[in-house]
Order: structure tokens, then C-alpha cells, then sequence
């Protein structure tokens, strides 16, 4: 069958939606997007090549389902009035919750009226570690019933707990909400008693929220555990994992002792807890890029395998018509959340909390301070490029790669090779080069270490050691060929100062055809912030643990050397080089650990200033055009730079060193 045609409304949690669409090209072909119109939104639908409408009347006739991202009356917001409206046109409707039960009701009889299907969706049911609990709760039921739950969530986020909790349990007939207990005075959490399927719950609310940043500021997200005769299964997190402890049990002779040792205690032998599947979770890169968008695309399945049934919707929806009537009950009874406005919370690294690793040859009980534990290398890449691979590899083939390969689609080989410049391990060289195998490409790399690995990469493919030139040039000064076909700098300008930046513009430009790309990945740093160290990656290399741990801080630059004479008045705006003020300078630090075990065998520094900049100033310095690239969700900022036709009034004086204007904090 062919794909389905989408709409998408909102373009806020609806670009999640819209990476669920793009992620599944056989199934769902994304057809359009509405939104307000703010030039935000038209910019989003312009980049993914796809017409913006701000009217759901105004689309065309060949839609097949509709997403709704927008919040409905509860949130003050339009998103009922959509999806009615989309379903008036046989639209058939995904629409996200939470919603008054009343909204829900009225629009599954305009859906039976409309013969079209309409489900809300909860969505964190589908969300692969809760997904991966309803399953092993499904499991245990069918051996022992359930004795208790224990529960928690945040406010916001009740009404997909309540599904949570009807599905884990098969049912939530007979239910019964009693009164929460009293409230004390800055507490952050409402207790309730219920039952649900005739299972006593205790129910814990963070009943606290930020109406401007809900997800921001929750204690916790869904928290679910059920207990039965043999154990208790908990999810602990709605990204995971999912736990199993099996009941502390031990027989007793007949003078009361435990029985620790002959028949019948094999069960002794249990784990203490074991995970469910995988053992531990990913990343919160890995929540918006991989699990959000999977979960939709779930969801997104089931509207479609209803739509092909021409199932009757109010029959099938009165499962989830309870789960709302229940959730709309448990509100009512807690009445309105306490509004608060906290400061952004500082998420701490596991290794805040673990123990300083032991050296090799250690006793046992003996640690070493993590500062002593290695000394700093200098500034290059060079002392951690064994490691890098580890961090890029994964960012590269599900991030950046794709979009740079597009971008390059229209290169004219014949005007000279691609350069690369930054070229790292060869990653993106040699994507590059397997996706265009008629192009020449030169990899200029400065550090020794990523150098050699950049090499044999090169060296252990054939066709690449023909086409792909390594040179150790550094920016802006490398030499380079007369001509150009392209330039990808890829992590590479944020080394660079200004007037190294200018002076790097000038020269591409010499060379470069007149709509030859120049794709730029920057990080996500517009500005300096102090950056807590954050575990960001770590993975098995035989029997031995590899983790990259990094932080940062704000640079202050050493002040100029005084200057007299004619000239020596120093003006506004002056941003160059090592004595320049350091407004938008920083610090990074990286920490890489080699363990076998609990035993630490290597600890590697890496430290080198970085200056912090978007992609919008970036255009302005270089007087090029922007288009920006759609990548994951949460990946580094990536474009690709145009020049501007010689007659365009923005393109007179390219090539200056902007000023770097840093907002008030205030």
C-alpha cells in the first residue's frame, strides 16, 4: 500500500511527531504542517520541504491522518477545534493529551459521525521501557495477581499514568478514587489511596508545576511498582529500566532459625534484582532522537490498523473514556497544583555519587582523587584521539551524516575536490566518499593522533586511498588547490577566533564555485556557561569500560598589552585572537577512563578553549546565505553557507570580524 499521508499540527512537540513520519518513509509520507505562522514554524516546514498552512480548511483532499500537537481547552490552547475540524473532513486523528472528558466525548461522535477513527494518545505507553514493563506485567499477571501498586508522577503527566496503570493491570473496572491526605505546607507531593481493577494503589503527585516549563521542572516522571506473592516488578523511570526483585523468603526450622542451606533452597540463589531487558538505559539525546518518535510512530499504527478495520470508535475507545474519567476524578479530588517558578535544576553525572575508582595494584578499600589520577595533555586532540570514535561514531551515522551527504547532493566534481577541514578520524571523509565515489576529497587534520587514525581509515579502503588526500593543514592557513567544489567544517570553527574565521571565509570563497556549499556543524554553545561534568558516552571494548566525562566554564581572556602613541584608543566591538576580552570564550574539559572492572587503568585529559557562537552570526560574518539542515532531534546545530549573488545588497562587505553582542542576563 502506499504511504500514508500526514499532517502534523504544532511544530513544538509536533516535530516529534514529524520525526516519527520521516523515520517510517514505507508507512507515513508527512503531506504538510500547520502551525500559527510564526516565521519559526514556516521556516520548520520550509526546511523539510513541505507546504505550511495556518488553517486545516485550506488543505488538501488527499490527507489520511492528522497528528494534533497543539493542547486543547485544558491548556488554554486550540488543539479540540483542530482535530474536530479535521475530522468534519475524513481525516482520521491523532490527537495528544491530556483533554476534558467532555472534549474527548464530543469528538469521538464527531469521528462515528465523520466515519473516521480518533484516538488520544497518551503516549508514554508506547514508550519502549514502559512498553517493555506492560509486557513483563502482562507476564507475571498470568502466574500471580497483583497485590499491590505503588505509584508516582508528576502532575502533568497523570492522565498517561492512569493508562499506564489500566494497562499493566488489564483492566481498571472496578475502580474507586478515595480523598488525598491533607496537604502540609510546602510539600511537594499529594498522597491518594484508590483501587484500580479491584488493586489497592498509593498514589504520590509532585503537585507542583511551572505553567511556562512543565517537563523542566518534575521531580520525577512515572514511577510504577507492582507487587505480588513472588516479587515486585517496577519501572522505575519512564525511560527505564525495569527491575525485578523476587520476595526475601527463607523456611524456618523447628526452633525458628533460618533454613540457609539444603532442599528447598535453591531459591536462595536468586538475584537480589535483575533488569528486564536491557541492562541500562541510554541517553536523553537517545529519548527525543529514538524512543519519543518510536512511540508515536507506534501510536500513529494503531489509528492506521483501526482506520483499515472500520473499527466502530466508540466501542473501542471506552477503555481510554475511563482511563480519563478516572484521571479528570483523581484531579478533582487534589484540586489545583501549587504554581512554582523554580531555577533551571542542574542535572548531576553518576559520577557525582560512585566512589573514586581504585588504581591497578591497589588493595582493595584503596582510591585514588580523580585529579591525581593522570596528568593533562596538551591542547590538540592528540592524547585522546584513540577515544574519539567512541563519542562521533554513533553522533555521526544517526546525526550529522545524512544531512551532510544531501547537502552535497549537487556538487560539481569537476570544479575540484570537497574539502574536509577538521577532518577528525575520517568519519564524515568517508561517508563522503563512499556516497560519491566520482569526487576527490581533501581531509586536512592538525593532531597527530586523530591524523593516524584519519589515515588508515583511508589506508584500509581502496577506492578511498585513489580519491581522498590527508594533509596536516590547520585553519585558516592550510594550503589549499585553486579551486574547490565544496568545504565541510565539521566541530571545527568554534577553535577559531574571529579574525581566524574572516580570513578563512576570504579564502573559500577564492576558491569555491559561485553555489558551492560550505556545510558547518557547530556545538550547541552560543554563549559561555559553566558546564557540570557530565558522563556523555561510554561502551565495552573487550572486557574493558571506556567513559567520556565532560565540563566547561567561561574563559577570561589575559587583558591586551597596553599600547601609547597615535592609534592606541581602543574601540567598542573589537574581537580577535588570544588577548581579545574573552566574551565568548570558554574553557572545555574532557576526562576519558579506561576501567577493568572496578579497577581504573587509565584516566586521559583533554582541555582547549572554544569560542561560542550560532549559526546565524556565522552568516552574518561571512556575508553568505543560511539554509539550516534538519538533523535529530537534539543534535548540534548544522547548515550549509551559500554566497551570495554579487548583486545582493548584504554581500558589499563579507568577512569582518562581528562584534559578539551578549544579551543582559537579565
Amino acid at each position: 500500500m502506499s504511504p500514508r499521508r500526514v499532517v502534523v499540527c504544532g511544530t513544538n512537540f509536533g516535530r516529534f511527531h514529524v520525526d516519527a513520519i520521516r523515520r517510517r518513509p514505507h508507512d507515513y509520507e508527512l503531506a504538510a504542517i500547520v502551525a500559527k505562522g510564526s516565521a519559526a514554524s514556516r521556516a520548520y516546514a520550509d526546511r523539510l520541504g513541505v507546504p505550511f498552512h495556518t488553517d486545516v480548511d485550506t488543505l488538501p483532499d488527499d490527507i489520511d491522518l492528522g497528528c494534533v500537537a497543539v493542547g486543547s481547552a485544558i491548556s488554554g490552547s486550540v488543539g479540540t477545534e483542530l482535530a474536530q475540524a479535521l475530522l468534519r473532513r475524513g481525516v482520521h486523528v491523532l490527537q495528544e493529551h491530556p483533554l476534558h472528558l467532555a472534549e474527548f466525548t464530543q469528538c469521538l461522535r464527531v469521528a462515528r459521525a465523520s466515519g473516521v477513527q480518533y484516538h488520544v494518545n497518551t503516549h508514554y505507553r508506547h514508550v519502549e521501557p514502559v512498553a517493555r514493563f506492560l509486557a513483563a506485567a502482562r507476564r507475571l499477571r498470568q502466574r500471580q495477581d497483583p497485590l499491590f501498586v505503588d505509584a508516582a508522577t508528576p502532575v502533568h503527566l497523570l492522565h498517561p499514568l492512569v493508562d499506564i496503570l489500566g494497562a499493566a493491570l488489564g483492566a481498571v473496572r472496578p475502580w474507586h478514587i478515595g480523598d488525598p491526605a491533607p496537604a502540609l505546607p510546602g510539600h511537594p507531593f499529594r498522597s491518594v489511596h484508590a483501587t484500580i481493577a479491584g488493586v489497592p494503589l498509593t498514589l504520590r503527585v509532585h503537585h507542583q508545576l511551572d505553567p511556562a516549563d512543565r517537563d523542566n521542572h518534575a521531580l520525577l516522571w512515572h514511577r510504577v511498582a507492582i507487587g505480588t506473592e513472588g516479587g515486585v516488578l517496577t519501572l522505575a523511570d519512564t525511560h527505564g529500566p525495569v527491575l525485578w526483585h523476587p520476595r526475601l523468603h527463607a523456611d524456618r526450622d523447628a526452633r525458628h532459625r533460618f533454613v540457609l542451606d539444603g532442599p528447598d533452597t535453591g531459591h536462595l540463589d536468586l538475584p537480589t534484582a535483575s533488569a528486564i531487558g536491557a541492562p541500562s538505559e541510554g541517553t536523553f539525546r537517545d529519548v527525543f532522537a529514538t524512543l519519543w518518535p518510536d512511540a508515536i510512530a507506534h501510536a500513529l499504527d494503531g489509528l492506521r490498523d483501526a482506520a483499515a478495520a472500520n473499527a466502530d470508535v466508540l466501542r473501542s475507545a471506552q477503555f481510554d473514556l475511563t482511563v480519563c474519567r478516572i484521571w479528570s476524578t483523581i484531579a478533582e479530588r487534589l484540586g489545583p497544583p501549587d504554581i512554582v517558578r523554580p531555577r533551571a535544576p542542574e542535572p548531576l553525572a553518576v559520577s557525582a555519587l560512585e566512589p573514586p575508582p581504585r588504581p591497578a595494584g591497589a588493595p582493595l578499600g584503596t582510591a585514588t582523587p580523580i585529579a591525581a589520577a593522570g596528568p593533562h595533555a596538551s591542547v590538540g586532540y592528540s592524547a585522546s584521539a584513540e577515544f574519539f570514535d567512541l563519542v562521533a561514531a554513533p553522533h555521526t551515522a544517526s546525526g550529522s551524516v545524512p544531512a551532510i551527504v544531501a547537502a552535497l547532493a549537487h556538487v560539481d566534481p569537476t570544479h575540484g575536490p570537497i574539502l574536509d577541514l577538521g577532518a577528525g578520524t575520517g568519519l564524515v571523509t568517508e561517508a563522503i566518499g563512499r556516497a560519491y565515489p566520482r569526487v576527490e576529497i581533501i581531509a586536512a587534520e592538525p593532531a597527530v593522533g586523530m591524523r593516524a587514525a584519519l589515515t588508515s581509515r583511508v589506508f584500509a579502503d581502496e577506492d578511498l586511498r585513489r580519491r581522498v588526500t590527508v594533509t596536516d593543514g590547520a585553519a585558516p592557513d592550510l594550503d589549499l588547490p585553486e579551486t574547490l567544489s565544496a568545504a565541510v567544517l565539521c566541530g571545527i570553527l568554534g577553535h577559531l577566533d574571529a579574525d581566524a574565521r574572516a580570513t578563512l571565509w576570504r579564502r573559500l570563497d577564492e576558491r569555491l564555485a559561485p553555489d558551492a556549499p560550505i556545510v558547518v556543524e557547530l556545538m550547541s554553545l552560543d554563549r559561555p556557561t559553566t558546564l557540570p561534568e557530565l558522563r556523555l558516552a561510554h561502551g565495552m571494548v573487550g572486557g574493558h569500560t571506556y567513559a567520556w566525562w565532560c565540563s566547561g566554564e567561561p574563559e577570561s581572556a589575559p587583558e591586551p598589552e597596553p599600547r601609547s602613541g597615535p592609534g592606541s584608543d581602543s574601540g567598542p566591538g573589537s574581537e580577535s585572537g588570544p588577548g581579545s576580552a574573552g566574551a565568548d570564550r570558554m574553557r572545555l574539559f574532557s576526562r576519558w577512563t579506561v576501567h577493568d572492572g572496578d579497577i581504573l587503568l587509565r584516566e586521559v585529559h583533554d582541555t582547549h578553549t572554544w569560542f561560542t557562537f550560532d549559526l546565524d552570526r556565522i552568516a552574518r560574518e561571512s556575508g553568505h546565505t543560511l539554509e539550516h539542515l534538519t538533523t535529530r532531534p537534539g543534535g548540534p546545530p548544522l547548515a550549509v553557507l551559500r554566497r551570495r549573488p554579487a548583486d545582493h545588497p548584504l554581500s558589499t562587505a563579507p568577512h569582518q570580524a562581528v562584534p559578539h553582542c551578549v544579551e543582559d542576563p537579565t
